[in-house]
This record gives C-alpha cells, structure tokens and sequence, in this order.
C-alpha cells in the first residue's frame, strides 16, 4: 500500500509563553499543503524482522530507530498485533523547513497500518498515539485546517479555504533548528486574534496583521529568509510568511507568480483545484 503524505503551512503563529514543563504556550493555523512525501508499506513474508525500513529522496541523517516512523511503529506495536513490516520512505519535502514532514510521514504510518491490517483505531486513538511523537503530528491524523493552541497540539477547527488561489512554498535550503528559534525569541501575547483575523478578514489585509513570532529572531540568523519573503511579495503575493519556525517561506497569490529563485532552493506551487473543506 502506497500513500503521499502532505505538509502544512502555517497561517500565523503566536508564540504566548513558556510553560513550567519547558515547553511554549502557541496560537497558529494548520493548513494542508500538497507538497508530499512518498510511503510504502507491505507485509513482509521474506524475513523474520518485525520491522524492516528503507528510505531515498533527501538523505534523512541519524538511525532509522530515531525516525518518527519507527517509533509510531514501537508505539502501535505495544497495543495491537502486527504482522512483520517492510517500509519505503521516499523523502521530498524539505526538513528542518516548518512544514511538518516527518510528522506528517508518522501519521500517515499510523493511518495506514490501521487501515492496512484493520486494528480498529478510533480516530481519537490515533490522535493521542500520534501525540506523543510531536506536537504537530496529531494534525495530520485528519489533515484538515485546524487552529491549534497549547504546545500545539490542541485542535478546533476552523473555516478556511485558500482553494481558489495559488499557494507557492519555497524552502531556501536552509535547515532551521526548532529549539534554536524558540530560545531567540521571547513570549508575547498577541495584539490581534489570530483566529478573528483568518476568518473575518479577506486574505488581502493580512499582510500587516497576521504575523509569525519566530520571523524576527530567524530573519536576523539568516537574511536570505527575509529576502525570500521580500521577493515573494515582489512578485505579488497576497500575503506571505515564513512557515513554523523556518526556514520555507509561502506566498499566497491570485495569479500563477513567477519567482526566479536561486540555485540550491526548492519549491512547491499548489494551483487552484477547488475547495479544501
């Protein structure tokens, strides 16, 4: 069985306080984006490993054991019976750019092997496994726009629908450290309600209204960031935003943008394909 897991973009991100268990108190917007992963699993019959796992695409540094597919698998594995494994990752969406891939392969994982081998996972079982590998792996249990509070992982929804514009994500090849941007900013309260201002205000007055909290401190480490943003708008975006802590930045436009981009940098343009929700 094959499946394509997508990335997120955030809509805003608000970065409100730090918590006693170390972690941050956040408000922001999931919203679902085509740019996919590839990720195969079948039974396997030619070995007695439990769990076998390959991969290609973009390297992924580390052991297999430290992916977050291995340990939704370890995860899974402690609460139903599962039949021995071979898994293909193929790797495209960029890492370390604020687009939730790895959460994204994890949760389609564990999507898959319920399906797969019927082990009759609840939906609210699925989010609370898929909770415990990462703040943001949860949204991609149903992958539908959510906004998200707490550590984020906290979920109500939300109508939004950017179906009917082009929604361009670049990723400047940079490889931008979570904990790193948490630790150059500091906890604010926000000035405007996120959740008022994506669905009371048309996309075209978000520009100076809806922010995310991470870009003074990352725009600072790396100037190429705030330049791609810059030229994004350059090009006519409608809005645009660094996505999560970096280091992709998206633009939403009315018309297909034509961006020359420099070598090394990647891209993903979603065109208008109806509604969403």
């Amino acid at each position: 069985m094959i499946v394509f897991p997508n990335c997120k973009i955030n809509l805003g991100l608000h970065v409100i306080e730090r918590r006693p268990d170390g972690f941050h108190n956040i408000e922001t917007v999931f919203y679902p984006v085509n740019w996919c992963d590839g990720l195969e699993v079948i039974e396997n019959k030619t070995s007695g490993e439990a769990f076998v796992y390959t991969q290609s695409g973009i390297p992924i540094a580390g052991k297999p054991e430290e992916n977050l597919i291995f340990k939704a698998w370890k995860l899974i594995s402690e609460e139903k019976k599962l039949p021995g494994i071979r898994v293909h990752l193929h790797k495209n969406i960029p890492m370390g750019a604020g687009l939730g891939g790895g959460s994204a392969d994890a949760a389609s994982f564990l999507n898959l092997l319920d399906g797969s081998f019927n082990l009759g996972f609840s939906t609210a079982e699925k989010i609370k496994i898929a909770s415990q590998l990462g703040s943001d792996c949860a949204f991609f249990i149903e992958n539908i726009p959510v906004f998200a509070k707490g550590r984020g992982d906290e979920f109500s929804r939300i109508h939004i629908d950017l179906g009917n514009y082009y929604i361009l994500v670049v990723h400047p090849g940079i490889h931008s450290n979570t904990k790193d941007a948490y630790n150059g900013l500091t906890p604010q309260q926000p000035l405007y309600s996120l959740r008022d201002t994506i669905t009371e205000k048309p996309v075209e007055e978000w520009k100076n209204i809806l922010v995310n909290d991470f870009e003074s401190s990352i725009f600072k480490k790396y100037p190429a960031i705030k330049l791609l943003k810059e030229n994004l708008y350059a090009a006519g975006a409608l809005y645009a935003s660094m996505s999560g802590s970096g280091s992709a930045v998206f633009g939403i436009f009315e018309k297909e943008p034509l961006v020359h981009l420099p070598p090394g940098y990647g891209s993903y343009l979603q065109k208008p394909a109806g509604k969403i929700l």
